[in-house]
């Protein structure tokens, strides 16, 4: 086989997946639980809403299953996610926004989110749309505000 072919191929295969997140993290010096009261607090007094809780380690020792310390939080602002959704309706699968809260397995507890610029690079939204700005920032001070 001729090496363009090879080549050609395996830049088709790449562009077939999405690339890998880019994933932030907050260190927090509180429990999940507390930590993520403190997050769904920062969230709500920002005029955003909250739109689930979840916990996985609750779900995990329901089906009889061991999980360290986990949960989510789902939560939006339709003035940031609607221009999202604006420039490319697919944005929606990535959205609302979530962050979540957990226990690793030397006892640290983090805060853990995609960076929206990267979660929503593969589709048609302007890299410098000033939502994404708005995203990113939002996101870095709900979570320090939540680890503090």
């Amino acid at each position: 086989m001729k090496p363009s072919l090879i080549l050609a191929g395996a830049f088709a295969l790449m562009s077939a997946f999405p690339a890998a997140a880019e994933l932030m993290k907050v260190p927090s010096q509180k429990p999940v639980a507390e930590t993520m009261d403190a997050l769904r607090a920062a969230v709500e007094g920002a005029g955003a809403t909250v739109f689930a809780r979840v916990d996985h380690a609750a779900g995990a020792q329901k089906a009889g299953l061991e999980l360290d310390g986990a949960q989510l939080l789902i939560f939006g602002n339709p003035k940031l996610g609607t221009p999202a959704m604006q420039a490319d309706i697919r944005a929606g699968l990535y959205l609302p926004l979530k962050v979540l809260a957990y226990e690793d397995a030397e006892g640290q507890v983090w805060l853990t989110y995609e960076d929206p610029a990267a979660m929503l690079s593969g589709l048609d939204v302007p890299a410098d749309a000033g939502f994404l700005a708005k995203m990113q920032g939002a996101l870095g001070k709900l979570t320090a505000a939540a680890a503090q």
